[in-house]
């Protein structure tokens, strides 16, 4: 079965919450499990980092931030003009689909070992770049320049988040200490990465569950677009992963980061800064909608469409 078996755990959650089980996954383990991830995303690419010269990536990253702001871009068009929505909302709602989701290339790197398809761990650098550029987009499409936007507390609030804290320290930890000094955390951090990713699905199959009530208050026009948008933006990453010559598995992980809605940064970001949007909106679309799609339907849908698309143009 091509689907990688760690989705099974989302699944099982999703079917646990929806059938009222007692089963539970706590805050305080949640919280560990989402730690160990962006440390072990980040300890990876810096090891890999530090086994390849810098400067070399300074192009690529431009040219996949750049490329990136196509995705909240076109999304606010669609949601305000097609979808009728607020500003703040449409514009909320394109930020969290602009920045990027940590567990969905974690299950997509996961996808990729288990078909035996090389890529390069330097991607999760662009994990890292494109979680705030979409915030910032978001906030101008709502409110422009404003001198009352609080950008100081935003940028705080963005930058020593644990997300992008925690995936800069463990991607320098990881480049400065490098494959040998680094290789006492392997065991840890990547030997037993799958069975941590399991247990953290099965939490969010539990935690999807419960937001079914906000899925049902999105209405039919944004579980269509949570589904489209991913698509569309996935066509872009292959694009863009193609452009800059990178291997089939690369292109198909940063086809997955186009293709993934925060639902941790940009929900806080969010709510600072667009307080008058309403994130049941946003995170109903983001975790209700694309995030089931993409772990159970999309990551290899993504792939195929890299490996079609790569084999057409050689």
């Amino acid at each position: 079965m091509s689907i990688d078996p760690v989705v099974g755990f989302f699944v099982l959650g999703l079917v646990a919450g929806l059938l009222g089980s007692d089963l539970k996954v706590s805050g305080g383990l949640y919280d560990t499990l989402t730690l160990y991830l962006l440390i072990a995303i980040g300890l990876k690419g810096g090891l890999e980092l530090s086994q390849s010269p810098v400067l070399p990536l300074v192009l690529p990253i431009f040219v996949v931030v750049l490329m990136s702001a196509g995705t909240p871009l076109l999304g606010y068009q669609i949601l305000l003009r097609m979808g009728k929505l607020s500003h703040p909302d449409a514009a909320s709602i394109s930020a969290h689909y602009g920045s990027v989701s940590v567990v969905t290339f974690a299950v997509g790197a996961s996808y990729l070992t288990r078909q035996n398809v090389a890529y390069e761990g330097y991607l999760s650098i662009f994990l890292v770049f494109l979680e705030f550029p979409a915030i910032i987009i978001g906030v101008l499409l709502a409110k422009g320049i404003n001198k009352d936007t609080q950008w100081r507390h935003l940028a705080r609030e963005v930058l020593t988040g644990k997300a992008i804290l925690l995936l800069v320290g463990a991607l320098l930890i990881g480049w400065i200490w490098g494959k040998d000094g680094g290789a006492s955390l392997l065991p840890f951090f990547q030997d037993m990465f799958k069975g941590f990713l399991a247990l953290f699905l099965l939490g969010m199959g539990l935690v999807t569950a419960s937001k079914l009530d906000d899925l049902r208050r999105v209405g039919k026009f944004l579980i269509g677009f949570g589904i489209v948008m991913p698509i569309v933006s996935a066509i872009g990453g292959v694009l863009v992963g193609w452009l800059l010559g990178m291997s089939e598995g690369s292109t198909t992980l940063l086809a997955v980061l186009y293709a993934s809605a925060s639902y941790i940064a940009a929900p806080a970001a969010m709510r600072i800064a667009i307080p008058e949007a309403n994130p049941a909106l946003s995170i109903g679309a983001a975790l209700g909608v694309t995030f089931p799609f993409n772990v159970v339907l999309g990551v290899p849908l993504y792939f195929q469409m890299t490996h079609w698309f790569y084999g057409v143009v050689r």
